[in-house]
């Protein structure tokens, strides 16, 4: 009846615990269940998409999905109807063994947005497993001379369950000699013994044969047996006896090999050999208590033998038999009750998953990247973890739940500066000393099109001989783009327009992958001097990004066009000239002159002027001005020399090569009398020099405004680019021009009237100004060059001019190029 009642305490004791657990777990979590252990496929646990919050719809699009620590096969949701269902057989024995808790924690991620739950289920305990007894027989010796109630130990039955269902009944069959004690500790566990009722006689009763059934508090009921066969013994009649009968010890897991855990102290009441006790662990003891402990037989020493951890076992119960050396031999026995104390030797454990990688460089602030939980096998302060993150990294960590963290981005992302990131996550826990552990998160930024192309400089000089064969290769434009892959493939085209009456795009192109551009036609300096135009580069972004690039392309001059005769007015027949010449003329008198003209510019443009030698080496008596054209006598004409004279004119200009135009003179010989009427000599020449006067004026009125907004625009040019340009850039202004003389006699005939400046690379420009000076060089023909100048002055002699031509100048890829025209009287 007490035994009744005591039995009923503890289990109401027992049942308000697991109630009060269960209570707290799910007060832990979001959404808590029960389901009882072996229970079949497919059973029904809970309806969890409706308990979350979650539509059944939303589940497939939002990827819902089930994480289960351990295995995961054990419970599954259809998503279909958002019901958790059993999914494989639940054994709460092997998943939790004898613990008082077991549940199996899930967490439930859905996306779009992001969002987790935490969600326990708990396992019910059923009473699938009958107590098991060490072993189907056991052979116990009494003595025929013990005592009457004198004990034995039994080693009670165990059951894999676990609170009501694990509380063992022990019914003993009757007999006349023994009947069982149980005694229920305060750690609700029972020692059970055997007692002797009535004295023994071996000679009466040599064995007795006894069941011992256990009964377990489940429903239905679950039973196990042991048979116990008592032999009873002779002779010896005191059994050695503890002082104890049960010790108690407390060791820390990290004891050495070695440790002395208990001392044993037996007695026996007997003298000599039947007084003498050894000491040995029972017959029953578990094999992996003898692989943990280890005992001296002569001093009943306990020491330790194996490496102990709390984290595997808790607690020892070893059972310990006292032999003396009588015959026969009589035993003690006693329990140890050994408990182990917790230390921090386990390094918490950090599990990270990854949700989000690689991350956009333009992902909002607050964007969830991965999952991490942390978890550590020690107790209490041992067991507490915190986490930190590596400083100076655009991310942060979030406590979601327990143990759980999300980590987020914290600050703006750049994958140009960084391209990835290596977050260490490190773990620690509250032990001392405190242990930890780091995990790595490797994080790739992803590119996204923020960075147009950029050229190295806004515009490119380009220069370009003329007559270039069709598609040449002028130039290389290259632009930059920072970003990567797609973003930073870069195409290149022309940005169209009109040039005169025709398209960009019939004159250049480009290259769409290289940025070569090619001159689509052969170019003519005569026509286009410079060609301006744009150059875009595009990546492959989306959207795209672009800009552009000017190039200017100067067309320089090669010698392609020969001299062209200009007309002399009325005296010319058949394109000859013509002229009809006195007999009477001096030496040195000019009877003709020869103009022509070049469509190319510099030394290309510059002519001079040959007689082509007579037949048969014959010396005529006319020549010609090596830079004026001018047809002059050398000596005084006389009867022998033909009426009719035919000349060629070869005028050269100075290209490489040179080109060559002939001009045909044809004089003619008359007496004075034939002679044309001309004024008088006073006369004419009072009209060549008026003629002469007005001429040099217009020239100087045309010559000083030239120099004059030449020196003023220069001066503007200057003291914009001085304001504008840095003092570190390379500048191209205009500087005081070097006047350079040339001793070459004569002049140019022929220049375009233009002014233009361009300039490129680096470095100021430098201008130079070449003069030619209409002095003859001093040589034989002086004198006669000095009458046929003052012939010339009573005939009219037309004026040269001195003109100003194109001159380039290059110095370290500097290209600066001044076009003027100015214009200097010859003489005055």
């Amino acid at each position: 009846m007490v035994s009744s009642m005591r039995r009923n305490r503890e289990v109401g004791r027992l049942l308000l615990s697991v109630l009060l657990l269960a209570a707290w777990e799910a007060g832990t979590c979001q959404v808590h269940y029960l389901v009882p252990e072996e229970a079949k496929h497919g059973s029904f646990v809970g309806r969890i998409a409706q308990d979350l919050g979650l539509e059944l719809a939303e589940l497939v699009p939002r990827l819902f999905r089930v994480v289960s620590k351990g295995r995961r096969d054990l419970l599954e949701v259809n998503l279909q109807n958002g019901i958790l269902f059993v999914n494989s057989r639940i054994d709460r024995e092997e998943l939790c063994g004898r613990s008082l808790e077991c549940s199996i924690h899930l967490e439930v991620i859905v996306e779009r947005p992001l969002q987790v739950f935490h969600v326990d289920v708990e396992v019910k305990d059923i009473n699938d497993n009958p107590p098991l007894f060490p072993m189907a027989v056991k052979t116990i010796r009494f003595h025929e001379s013990r005592l009457l109630d004198s004990r034995f130990p039994l080693e009670g039955a165990s059951d894999a369950d676990i609170g009501v269902n694990a509380l063992l009944s022990y019914k003993l069959s009757s007999s006349e000699f023994f009947f069982l004690d149980v005694q229920t500790s305060d750690e609700l566990s029972q020692s059970l013994s055997l007692v002797l009722r009535k004295s023994l006689d071996r000679e009466e009763t040599p064995e007795v044969n006894l069941l011992l059934v256990a009964t377990d508090g489940g429903k239905p009921e679950l039973m196990g047996t042991v048979q116990l066969l008592i032999k009873v013994l002779d002779v010896n009649d005191n059994e050695p006896t503890f002082d104890q009968l049960v010790y108690k010890a407390q060791l820390l897991e990290n004891a050495a090999n070695g440790t002395l855990v208990v001392k044993l102290n037996a007695s026996d009441a007997d003298e000599g050999s039947n007084s003498e006790i050894l000491y040995s662990f029972s017959s029953d003891v578990p094999s992996t208590i003898k692989t943990k402990f280890k005992i001296d037989p002569s001093t009943g020493e306990i020491r330790t033998k194996g490496q102990l951890d709390y984290e595997e076992t808790k607690s020892y119960e070893i059972q310990v038999t006292a032999y003396d050396n009588g015959i026969p031999s009589m035993s003690g026995h006693c329990k140890i009750s050994v408990k182990l104390v917790d230390i921090n030797d386990n390094k918490p454990e950090v599990s990270i998953t990854s949700l989000s990688l690689p991350i956009r460089e333009d992902a909002p602030l607050g964007t969830v990247i991965a999952l991490i939980m942390v978890s550590d096998r020690d107790s209490a302060a041992s067991g507490q973890v915190t986490c930190l993150l590596t400083p100076h990294v655009p991310f942060k960590l979030v406590s979601t739940f327990k143990n759980y963290y999300s980590l987020v981005l914290d600050s703006s992302l750049d994958r140009e500066s960084v391209s990835d990131y290596t977050v260490v996550v490190t773990a620690r826990d509250g032990g001392s000393p405190s242990l930890s552990a780091t995990a790595s998160v490797p994080v790739q930024v992803a590119d996204v099109n923020d960075n147009a192309p950029a050229f190295a400089q806004p515009e490119y000089t380009v220069f370009v001989k003329e007559n270039n064969p069709p598609g040449c290769h002028i130039f290389t434009v290259s632009a930059r783009d920072a970003d990567a892959q797609e973003n930073a493939l870069v195409s290149y085209s022309l940005v169209e327009r009109r040039v005169g009456e025709r398209a960009l795009s019939s004159y250049v192109s480009v290259h769409a992958e290289s940025g070569k551009v090619y001159a689509l036609q052969p170019l003519d300096h005569e026509e286009l001097e410079l060609l301006q135009f744009q150059v875009s580069a595009r990546d492959a972004g989306v959207p795209p990004l672009g800009s552009n690039v000017t190039l200017q392309v100067f067309v320089l001059d090669e010698n392609d066009n020969a001299p062209a005769l200009l007309p002399s007015g009325a005296g010319s027949v058949d394109g000859a000239v013509s002229q009809l010449v006195s007999r009477s003329v001096g030496a040195g008198h000019v009877v003709a002159k020869v103009r022509a003209v070049d469509s190319d510019s510099g030394y290309n443009a510059w002519l001079s002027y040959e007689l082509q030698p007579a037949a048969g080496g014959a010396r005529s008596p006319f020549r010609v001005g090596l830079y004026t054209g001018e047809i002059s006598t050398t000596r005084a004409l006389d009867e022998v020399d033909a009426p009719r004279q035919r000349l060629l004119v070869l005028v050269k200009d100075h290209g490489e090569p040179a080109l060559v135009s002939t001009a045909t003179v044809l004089l003619s010989l008359v007496d004075n009398g034939q002679a044309p009427k001309t004024p008088s000599r006073a006369s004419a020449g009072a009209m060549s020099v008026e003629t002469a006067l007005v001429d040099v004026n217009v020239y100087l009125i045309i010559a000083i405004c030239a120099v004059s907004s030449l020196l003023v625009l220069t001066l503007l040019l200057y003291t914009a680019l001085r304001c504008s340009a840095s003092p570190t850039q390379g500048m191209c202004g205009p500087v005081k021009p070097t006047l350079v003389c040339s001793s070459a006699m004569g002049s140019w005939s022929y220049s375009q009237q233009r002014r233009q400046r361009v300039c490129s690379g680096e470095g100021p420009p430098k201008t130079d100004l070449m003069a030619f000076s209409p002095s003859l060089p001093q040589g034989p023909g002086l004198s006669e060059e000095k009458q046929q100048s003052s012939e010339s002055e009573h005939f009219g002699k037309p004026h040269d001019v001195a003109v100003l031509h194109k001159v380039f100048h290059h110095k370290r890829n500097t290209a600066c190029i001044t076009y003027s025209d100015a214009a200097f009287p010859h003489r005055l």
